[in-house]
């Protein structure tokens, strides 16, 4: 029911304050400024399952695919996780400096710490987020989901257990120039496993230690520079590390060898 001057009517006949009105009073007995108002978002039941957001990895950009898409190696856990790289220097540089620029603090352990001073040197001296530490000398990193950090073992075919280990916030790539003994004990503990060419000897025996199929076991030997296998226990995926115009500047073009 609606009264002559246009305000609604209440149930006992009286006239129910305009929307200015109401504002008025709210503002004289404190309660604020009225929000806009719209109307209400609203989806058919039938349409819920095209309602999606584009989510994607969340990591370092360690290359492509072979269908060209980003490969994304998600280093920064909650849960201690272990990487074994079989494989060259010049792709653990890349990783560990892309780790950097995802805000990581990198700390590579490492017996030819030369090899690694360039790097230090153009990212400030070890003041941005790495730095470079001999054979058994990590100290303990400090980690949080704030502070994640990567150690990256570059310590030779038979490094030794380590000091600092994965833990929450602390990923721990251990690079191996191939195989040795103790790469079985490595890669038994390892949650991802990286592989580049390597002789058909290694490559069979890691088709032993690893259960891989015999097709990928036969391209091992084969694989070109900046190619790496990489292997979880139940997926297995080619990537193509290509480095950007700093990186080439700085460690080169991709290679296995050093």
């Amino acid at each position: 029911m609606t009264t002559r001057t246009g305000q609604t009517a209440t149930s006992h006949g009286e006239p129910r304050p305009s929307g200015p009105q109401r504002a008025r009073e709210l503002l004289r007995s404190g309660f604020g400024l009225i929000g806009p108002r719209h109307a209400r978002h609203s989806l058919p039941v039938e349409q819920l399952d095209a309602f999606t957001l584009p989510i994607g990895d969340d990591g370092v950009v360690i290359g492509v695919d072979a269908d060209g898409r980003p490969a994304v190696l998600g280093l920064n856990r909650p849960t201690p996780y272990d990487v074994v790289l079989i494989g060259g220097l010049w792709t653990a540089q890349v990783i560990a400096l892309r780790a950097a620029a995802t805000g990581a603090r990198v700390a590579v352990e490492t017996g030819r710490p030369q090899a690694w001073m360039q790097m230090v040197h153009a990212m400030g001296g070890g003041q941005n987020g790495l730095a470079v530490y001999e054979v058994g000398r990590v100290p303990p990193q400090g980690t949080s989901a704030g502070t994640p950090v990567l150690v990256v073992r570059d310590c030779g075919m038979r490094p030794p257990r380590g000091r600092v280990v994965s833990g929450p916030w602390q990923a721990v790539l251990t690079l191996l120039p191939y195989l040795s003994p103790v790469a079985p004990r490595l890669l038994r503990q390892a949650r991802l496993v990286g592989v580049q060419r390597v002789s058909p000897d290694e490559a069979a025996e890691l088709g032993r230690t690893m259960a891989l199929p015999r097709a990928e076991m036969d391209a091992l030997p084969g694989l070109s520079d900046g190619l790496t296998l990489w292997c979880t226990d139940r997926d297995r995926q080619y990537v193509l590390t290509q480095p950007t115009d700093a990186e080439i500047g700085l460690l080169g073009m991709p290679r296995r060898m050093d």
